[in-house]
């Protein structure tokens, strides 16, 4: 089946990106979000990409223009994926939202679609049955930043056809992606399993008082040549992501330090720091201060 229709679920800082550069590629892409605000947030959040397909890839306006003429938006699911050849999911990490998403759009999308779950810590056969289409069912992660950090972590479930995994490798790298192609599931991929320790790191400092995030990540920074630290990396995956995942593991394995993780990060939520995409988490942008020349000034 070739793919031409593309569906992306989720418009949050990552499900934006990966839907405009799916669109910059040249399919044709819907972006489904729950209601009218959220697609409003979702249209401004792709606009707001052009300064960077600009300085960081050379886009022309042309380019760029042409890029947002193959996305429409829609908040009406059945018809968001009515037509699509893949479904990418990008909605919030979390089991239960995720079962009952992939429920329904069992019931609308073509029989022959492939559905993806852009997961960052979730591994796809928690979720193959929900879809009613296990063999058509994987995994595929995207960095962020996805027109720059250009890896797709590919994985498959113990059900996922094999064939069908070689068409997503194959897409991967017709929307300018680095297949990364995964041998066994493993939550967290690669790039989490290697990250999610540091962040976890970072913000168990933030959260015990050793220190703030700002010297935490200029400790980082100095010490190893990192252009960033746990903090500024957790402004671009975005606060409310690492909500979820912190609320997930407090659930879980209710330790008194991860519950107060995820209420620090709540406070944060409430007043609107949600990250890069808000203008403000742990740093204000644009312009934050660990890009400042004088951060790491003796």
């Amino acid at each position: 089946m070739a793919i031409q229709n593309v569906t992306v679920a989720g418009s949050g800082v990552l499900g934006s990106q990966i839907a405009y550069q799916t669109a910059f590629k040249g399919y044709n892409v819907t972006v489904y979000d729950i209601n009218e605000d959220a697609i409003n947030k979702a249209k401004d959040r792709i606009k707001g990409l052009r300064h960077l397909y600009k300085r960081d890839i050379a886009a022309t306006d042309a380019d760029f223009e042409k890029g947002l003429a193959n996305i429409n938006y829609s908040w009406d699911l059945e018809k968001a994926v009515a037509n699509a050849d893949l479904v990418i999911e990008a909605i919030p990490e979390r089991p239960d939202i995720k079962r009952n998403f992939y429920k329904q759009i069992a019931n609308f999308a073509p029989k022959e679609a492939i559905f993806t779950s852009n997961s960052s810590t979730l591994v796809p056969s928690m979720f193959m049955d929900d879809t009613g289409r296990p063999k058509q069912f994987l995994n595929m992660h995207f960095a962020n930043q996805v027109w720059l950090n250009n890896t797709a972590e590919i994985m498959a479930s113990p059900k996922t056809d094999p064939a069908i995994y070689k068409e997503i490798v194959e897409f991967a790298r017709s929307i300018g992606m680095i297949p990364i192609q995964l041998k066994k599931e493993q939550p967290g991929y690669i790039l989490n399993t290697l990250l999610i320790p540091l962040l976890s790191a970072g913000e168990e400092l933030w959260v015990k008082g050793v220190a703030d995030p700002q010297t935490i990540d200029k400790t980082w920074m100095a010490a190893t040549g990192s252009p960033r630290g746990p903090f500024a990396i957790l402004d671009a995956v975005g606060i409310r992501t690492a909500y979820n995942i912190t609320l997930a593991q407090a659930q879980d394995d209710p330790k008194p330090e991860t519950q107060a993780l995820a209420d620090a990060l709540k406070k944060m939520l409430d007043a609107g720091k949600l990250g890069l995409e808000s203008g403000e988490g742990f740093y204000k942008y644009p312009n934050p201060a660990y890009e400042d020349k004088g951060f790491l000034d003796i």
